[in-house]
């Protein structure tokens, strides 16, 4: 055969170029052959040969028909590696007669006696027939007839799809569909032909090419054993499979025969395969979760395939769990839950993985299953389980309970922890962190570290906590999502950071805890949680709302009481008494359901003061008693204290009980010397008592606010000097004060705070009414959103006064001659609050 010619740049294949020279001379002898596996299209190279050769008159034979033709011949022989020995040495001798025109095609595998000498023969006299894949370009082309103009991107996904066989290529481009090439995607349709190619191996091919599909790859020992046949078998097996054009040279499966494969083969050879292999793969210490972990997900609900579950398997099913324990613990619970059903006890393992996956109802059911009724080690594991739990619920005593009934130094340390939350410090530190023989782990040693931490807290330094609670948050990074905890170190260093205003450390060790997955799905909300606290102190209300959001239903226990908390902290200071309303009943809820303890005080300061702004005081009155009655236990530390103290002040204040803020404030006094958090808050606290007795030195005031704005607290500031301003009737000191706070508040402004003034600006450059001065609007615009005078002035840092004459004269411009039709014209001119 003459080589290749060129047209342009593109080079003719060696099928086109032989079917160029028939063409040109049909009579000319002509012997070729051709190989390549199934798909690469052989048949039809021979079925455009023999159109060419019978339209110049040339008989066209196969050998399945008699030879019974005269003149002008050929013979075209397709799938040759499926002739018998004799029709073999016909051929042979009918290529071997001078003149002679034959063309064959063949599989590479099997390879029959007579076929190697009848293709050397053929390849002496012309060059082989090269089938390769299709080239990118090739493929384009053929997607064309059903895609106008195909993407770069859908080009290269169905090259990879089909590694460019052009029977699979044909396939894909027969069935696909506009939306099937947008989404990139292999149509449905196009799997459908695989099933009469499945249907024609044998059961030792089908079950080579499931085992592959399982993750076998081509472990020659391990398929050896799945057929119990011999590694030689094996290896003809392998050659049969790369001859079908579904196993690529490599040995994988081409990706489209993959999902084939997966979604036409039989279920149950699938299943008795993937099980087969897990059992050999486990009895050779190697991974089976690859090999099981699909036969769940492909069940509906927490049931199995049917005939997935089996007798004997259990352990498979139980190593499977283990493996998938730390990425998937949902999986890994149903995993357990199908060793049960093969006979294995997991109960324990089992809550273990549901705890992890945040079901903490079926989580405390499982374990309480294994409390009644397991062995010694399943009931320790399972009282671990059941103290988690009880913490998430914020049930620290019972928690504190069952981890003293377990023996482990991770137990130990998590229920010194506990303890030192419920005021039993000396129990706690009469615990045995050290465990009873056990080797130390980075878990215990992460344990220990944080009961130190608590220790700390109440006895010791600020830095000292921090330092210890950040040397557990580092030791604990590498475990991630596979260690179930009452509560991260991340953040219980963030309660400690936040109770003495290191919000800087407090982000730190929350972001930490976020990268690293600490404590998994059920850590996830806490750590969101209390990174949008920061927020909050920090004044930067909008985004502590985005971050937060405001759903608390399916969370538990403590971490509802602190949404419930944090809600209502957002509302107040957002001066949104309709939210704050609203947020209430759910937040009084939260706290009955909640004993007290050091890790609800910042939520119960928050509470407490929006008890004092609605009225409420009697619904927060015992929790505030029991935790007096708990600092004191503790010989009040000065770290626990000063912030309720601080939120206290605040309460009295909106309830305007002089006598109750006084104490307060010379509580935090008395406090001083602790930390650079207590001696602002002592100094903002005689601040205010001035503040609110007429008798405000501005000076001072600002530097207090500024005091608090250097910690972070830079709404607590802005508040401070905001109501100095409001308060005095010296011009020149409310000018200072409200330019303090000004500056204090551009520091904390967020996106929903801009929007006001934005819009206005906006509305403006649409042409809208310009009635109203730029600060008018603002005015009109929380007027309209259901704040009062006093609190639009606390708001924007301006006298009740000044609002009072903004929405006089706002009245005078727009003509109303009573408030329902101010608000009326208000809401055509510049929206409602819905509009905005």
């Amino acid at each position: 055969m003459s080589a290749p010619t060129m047209t342009g740049s593109t080079p003719i294949s060696d099928a086109a170029s032989l079917l160029g020279q028939v063409v040109a001379d049909p009579m000319a002898p002509r012997q070729a052959v051709a190989g390549a596996p199934g798909g690469f299209g052989k048949t039809r190279l021979l079925h455009d040969l023999a159109v060419a050769w019978e339209r110049a008159g040339v008989a066209v034979l196969n050998p399945w028909r008699p030879a019974e033709a005269t003149g002008e011949q050929v013979m075209l022989a397709d799938d040759a590696h499926l002739l018998d020995p004799a029709r073999l040495a016909d051929l042979l001798a009918y290529a071997e007669r001078p003149g002679s025109r034959i063309v064959v095609a063949y599989r590479p595998w099997p390879r029959p006696e007579g076929l190697s000498t009848l293709i050397d023969l053929l390849r002496r006299a012309s060059r082989p027939v090269s089938l390769p894949a299709l080239t990118a370009g090739q493929i384009r082309d053929r997607l064309a007839r059903a895609v106008p103009e195909p993407s770069a991107e859908l080009v290269a996904f169905v090259a990879a799809q089909t590694a460019g066989v052009p029977r699979y290529v044909a396939r894909v481009a027969d069935a696909l569909t506009p939306a099937d090439a947008a989404a990139r995607r292999v149509p449905v349709a196009a799997l459908t032909p695989f099933a009469a190619d499945l249907d024609e191996l044998d059961h030792d091919l089908r079950t080579l090419l499931l085992a592959v599909e399982a993750g076998a790859g081509l472990s020659f020992d391990l398929v050896a054993a799945l057929l119990e046949r011999d590694a030689e078998t094996v290896a003809g097996l392998v050659d049969a499979g790369r001859a079908t054009g579904l196993l690529a040279a490599d040995g994988t499966l081409v990706p489209l025969a993959r999902l084939a494969i997966a979604a036409l083969g039989p279920i149950g050879h699938r299943i008795d395969v993937r099980q087969r292999l897990a059992a050999l793969q486990l009895a050779r210490g190697g991974p089976v979760l690859p090999l099981v972990g699909p036969l769940l997900r492909a069940a509906d609900g927490a049931g199995l395939v049917p005939g997935a579950a089996g007798a004997g398997l259990g352990h498979v099913y139980e190593a499977a769990g283990e493996e998938a324990l730390g990425d998937d613990p949902e999986l890994a619970a149903r995993l357990f839950a199908a060793a049960a059903g093969a006979g294995r006890v997991t109960g324990t393992r089992r809550a273990l993985a549901t705890a992890l996956a945040g079901d903490l109802d079926e989580a405390s059911r499982l374990a309480d299953q294994a409390l009644a009724a397991g062995t010694p080690e399943q009931r320790a594991e399972a009282a671990y389980v059941a103290a988690a739990v009880l913490t998430q619920r914020g049930q620290t005593a019972q928690a504190a309970a069952l981890y003293q009934w377990s023996t482990s130094a991770v137990a130990a340390g998590f229920g010194a922890v506990g303890l030192i939350g419920l005021g039993r410090l000396a129990e706690a530190q009469a615990l045995d962190l050290s465990g009873t023989g056990e080797p130390p782990t980075s878990l215990s040693a992460a344990a220990a570290l944080m009961a130190r931490g608590m220790s700390e807290s109440v006895s010791g330094t600020p830095t000292g906590a921090l330092s210890a609670l950040f040397q557990a948050t580092t030791m604990i990074e590498p475990s991630g999502a596979t260690v179930l905890l009452p509560d991260s170190p991340a953040a219980l260093g963030a309660t400690v950071a936040l109770h003495s205003a290191e919000l800087d450390t407090a982000d730190a060790l929350l972001s930490r805890a976020v990268r690293a997955s600490t404590g998994g799905a059920l850590l996830a909300d806490r750590h969101r949680l209390l990174q949008s606290w920061v927020l909050m102190l920090r004044g930067r209300v909008g985004e502590a709302q985005q971050s937060e959001g405001a759903a608390v239903a399916g969370r538990h226990g403590r971490d509802q009481l602190l949404a419930s908390a944090l809600r209502i902290g957002l509302s107040r200071r957002a001066s949104d008494l309709v939210g704050l309303r609203s947020a209430w009943p759910d937040a009084c809820h939260a706290l009955i359901g909640q004993p007290v303890d050091l890790f609800t005080l910042l939520p119960l300061g928050e509470l407490a003061v929006a008890a004092a702004r609605l009225g409420e005081q009697h619904r927060v009155a015992g929790h505030l008693a029991e935790a007096d009655m708990l600092l004191a236990g503790l010989g009040d530390p000065v770290l626990w204290s000063a912030p309720l103290r601080w939120s206290r002040l605040h309460a009295a204040i909106l309830a305007d009980d002089q006598e109750a803020a006084l104490r307060h404030a010379q509580s935090l006094s008395g406090m001083r010397g602790f930390s650079p958090y207590v001696e602002a808050v002592a100094d903002a606290a005689l601040q205010w008592l001035d503040v609110l007795a007429d008798r405000a030195d501005p000076d001072a005031v600002v530097a207090a606010a500024r005091g608090l704005s250097a910690l972070g607290l830079v709404g607590d500031g802005a508040r401070l000097v905001g109501q100095a301003a409001i308060r005095t009737s010296d011009r020149k000191a409310m000018t200072l004060l409200l330019d303090c706070a000004r500056a204090l508040q551009e520091r904390t402004a967020g996106p929903r705070e801009a929007a006001p003034a934005a819009g206005s600006r906006t509305r403006a450059a649409d042409g809208g009414p310009q009635l109203l001065s730029e600060r008018e609007r603002e005015v009109a615009a929380l007027v309209l959103d259901g704040l009062t005078y006093k609190q639009v002035a606390e708001r924007l840092y301006l006298s009740a006064k000044t609002v009072e004459h903004h929405m006089a004269r706002i009245r005078q411009r727009l003509g109303a001659t009573d408030r329902q039709e101010l608000l009326t014209r208000l809401r055509a001119l510049i929206g409602s609050g819905d509009d905005r």
